[in-house]
């Protein structure tokens, strides 16, 4: 996802629409789409403000309660693989999530690894 547009910008757009203008003839003043002029027009009318919402996710996903539970689980038997850990999510926590979410939490744990040819 890209930067919001600049607050000057948002402010200059709902400014325009203000003094009469339509939506299509400011987005082609400021070469931006008709889209961000409705947005915006409905942002300053909902909110009262044009401060952009939050990007990205804030919530950790659902495995952030458990973080420690899978290390601890790690470490007990670190031979364990992806989709015996997603059995036991579901078993012990009802948590049901996919082999690839456990593999990040993993990573992100710093306990990925791959296992050696050889089996060992």
């Amino acid at each position: 996802m890209g930067r919001p547009h600049p607050m000057a910008l948002r402010e200059r757009v709902v400014a325009f629409v203000g003094e009469g203008s339509g939506h299509r003839e400011a987005a082609r003043h400021f070469r931006v789409s008709p889209k961000f002029v409705n947005d915006m027009v409905r942002l300053k009318r909902e909110t009262g403000t044009l401060a952009p919402k939050p990007q990205g996710s804030r919530g950790g996903g659902k495995l952030a309660g458990v973080a420690d539970w899978v290390r601890r689980r790690v470490a007990g038997k670190g031979d364990i693989t992806l989709d015996e850990l997603v059995v036991e999510l579901d078993e012990h926590h009802g948590l049901t999530v996919h082999r690839s979410s456990v593999g990040r939490l993993l990573h992100r744990l710093g306990l990925s690894h791959k296992k050696s040819p050889s089996g060992g």
